[in-house]
């Protein structure tokens, strides 16, 4: 739509208010509202001041007034709010260069498709990420300096199938058990449903959903793939949608990739794939179906996967569902059909369809960057003609440590990926997608903010191996 059109959408809404969402540095929108009657076209055009500097990892306070600039494209009715309200999804520009914020995902996800324009290699990205999340009952957790301590609960826990629930019906999804599960074990069936009607309710394309393979209400709802920006807004509006609806039954959402000890985490699979004039650059005659440009992306990932762990698998509980020697994906190969590659190559024979699936990122990660990040390893393949070597076509969890010695793994914890990151970002900042700035914030947040502090954190476990020493 055009600003003329919002406004006239707005009005044939009846809506009574305008909200306006951005992102923050690590990829939580933020937002505040207007009445519409401080809503117009030049707000398209004028944008709207506010202070940066409460933004985590944004402008210091004496270099702080920043503007919000709505994209028109983005105009929706908001599902939730009691009056009726339009919703704008926003780009940050600095008021006085009015160009684009260094610092704002959204900006990096939109030079990474102008770069990829500029290359002349593809003109579009897609993505199409499926991302899992837990759904509980109750959530509580505490942290200060003598005690700390969390605890989840759902009445489809497997943990509850002796608590006195008056009464106790059974029908709980044992550890590793609720994959596909009729009801009554599958007990989230509806709410799932109001989940995909609410996200159908601002057009978004959902092709399936169901429960996933952990206990305690693991679930998840795939949506239809798209442009890199566009996924990524689509993405934002996924987990808005997915906690509100959780939260007016009654219910909690949580996208943290490993809410539980000993079961399945969440992950985010991400297929890919390159396009030009409407053609699919990765269909092909080579492995699995592939084109050697579909080769050298999955080249390009492979060689910067450890890196790439800083924004695709970003905090550090991502390395408690990424750990070796279990199920999951943290072994840097690729294969046809076979999920315990971290790159796996769908079985299709519509070459529209013939994509890669990069499965180690998790639905924590900030979609502009993660997307972005992806992409551009990926070019960086191409454009090196990085060979990605033989394919592994066998099931990689049942090999012993002697053969799985010679297979590199991601990253082994958010501090090892942030140190790769640091030595590797050159990729990052071709064509300014990526800004020194950016990757120098990013770094430092992220160890200031969650590194370290979980680093010097004494855990409950620690009491029960150690207090007796």
């Amino acid at each position: 739509m055009t600003p003329q059109e919002v406004v006239k959408f707005a009005k044939e809404n009846g809506c009574q208010m305008v909200d306006y969402k951005f992102l923050d540095f690590v990829g939580i929108w933020q937002h505040f509202t207007q009445p519409i009657s401080e809503f117009s076209e030049e707000t398209f055009e004028e944008g709207i001041g506010f202070d940066g500097s409460s933004i985590r990892g944004w402008q210091p306070i004496h270099n702080s007034d920043m503007l919000i600039m709505p994209d028109p494209k983005t105009a929706k009715i908001d599902p939730f709010p009691a009056a009726p309200t339009l919703h704008l999804i926003c780009n940050i520009i600095d008021p006085f260069t009015r160009e684009g914020y260094s610092r704002d995902p959204r900006f990096v996800a939109m030079k990474a498709e102008a770069y990829l324009k500029s290359t002349g290699i593809a003109d579009t990205c897609f993505f199409g990420p499926e991302p899992e999340f837990f759904i509980f009952d109750d959530v509580r957790f505490s942290s200060s300096m003598n005690q700390s301590f969390y605890q989840v609960d759902s009445v489809e826990g497997c943990w509850n199938t002796g608590r006195e629930e008056f009464p106790n019906l059974g029908y709980k999804p044992a550890n590793k058990g609720g994959y596909f599960p009729v009801s009554p074990t599958d007990s989230l069936i509806d709410l799932r449903n109001e989940m995909v009607q609410v996200l159908q309710s601002v057009g978004i394309r959902v092709e399936a959903s169901h429960h996933e393979v952990a206990t305690g209400g693991q679930c998840e709802i795939d949506m239809r793939f798209d442009s890199l920006v566009k996924m990524a807004d689509t993405l934002q509006w996924f987990k808005y949608i997915i906690k509100n609806v959780a939260v007016r039954n009654g219910k909690t959402v949580t996208f943290m990739p490993k809410p539980l000890f000993g079961d399945n985490g969440s992950g985010m699979h991400c297929h890919q794939s390159l396009w030009k004039d409407g053609k699919n650059l990765f269909a092909g005659d080579g492995y699995g179906g592939l084109s050697k440009m579909a080769m050298y992306y999955i080249g390009g990932i492979m060689k910067h996967a450890k890196a790439l762990c800083a924004f695709t698998n970003p905090g550090t509980n991502s390395y408690k569902r990424l750990v070796p020697g279990y199920e999951a994906p943290v072994n840097l190969a690729y294969s046809n059909r076979n999920r315990s590659a971290s790159i796996r190559i769908p079985a299709t024979s519509n070459d529209k369809a013939k994509r890669i699936e990069y499965r180690t990122p998790d639905p924590s990660c900030n979609g502009y960057l993660a997307f972005a990040a992806m992409m551009m390893a990926g070019l960086d393949g191409i454009e090196n003609k990085i060979d990605p070597g033989q394919p592994l076509d066998k099931d990689i969890y049942g090999l012993s440590p002697e053969e799985l010695k010679d297979i590199p793994n991601v990253a082994s914890s958010l501090e090892d990926a942030l140190n790769h990151l640091k030595a590797d970002h050159a990729f990052l900042l071709k064509g300014d997608v990526f800004t020194p700035d950016l990757i120098e914030k990013w770094i430092e947040y992220k160890m200031e903010a969650e590194v370290d502090p979980v680093r010097m954190r004494p855990v409950p476990l620690e009491f029960q191996l150690y207090f007796d020493c």
